[in-house]
Order: structure tokens, then sequence, then C-alpha cells
């Protein structure tokens, strides 16, 4: 298993949708660090308490685009995909991103 921390591999801010929100967004933590680990790697791991928090265009674009985009359906994030937390306050952003990779299934490309 490979895990990756939002906070510290990639932003403790992480922000909006496209790059033209800014460096640290949904779009570029995807293409940039979300898709090759999941495509190199069994089961990957993605700790989310380490970030000051999360709108609702990073995490849709970033997770909800893997399946949106047809990088992968939501069967096969079910078994590679592992959000992790250990701050009970973030419990909330792991059920939003997973409420947005099932919404995204109808939506594939």
């Amino acid at each position: 298993m490979k895990t990756i921390s939002i906070g510290k591999d990639f932003s403790d801010t992480p922000m909006g949708r496209y790059p033209t929100d800014g460096a640290f967004n949904g779009e570029t933590f995807r293409e940039d660090k979300l898709v090759p680990m999941l495509r190199e790697n069994d089961v990957v791991e993605v700790i989310i308490d380490d970030a000051e928090g999360y709108g609702s265009s990073f995490l849709e674009e970033a997770f909800g685009g893997l399946v949106r985009k047809g990088y992968f359906t939501l069967e096969a994030l079910k078994q590679k995909l592992k959000i992790s937390l250990t701050d009970p306050d973030y419990e909330f952003y792991k059920q939003l991103i997973w409420t947005y990779i099932e919404e995204a299934k109808g939506r594939a490309a």
C-alpha cells in the first residue's frame, strides 16, 4: 500500500477545482499525484486530516473526477482507495469524498 498525505505531500491549503483557481487545486492533485499512484499501486491510502480543510470544488474534482473522467470505476476505487484520518472532525470530508465518487458514476466519460 502506498500512502499520500494531502497536507504534507501536496498542500496544507488545497483549494479550487482547476489550475486557474490556484496552484493547489483538485485537478492538479488528481492528475499529478492521485491518478499515477492509483495506477502504480494496488491500494493507495490518502490521509486527509493534515490539511486545514477542503472546499467542495477541490474534493469533487480530485476524487469525483477519478470516475467522471473515466480513470477508474466506482467498484475499482472501493478496492484501491483508502481514505484515512485520525481527527474525527474530518470524517465529514471522508463521507463527502465517497459521495462525490458515487455521484460521478452517472456522469462518467
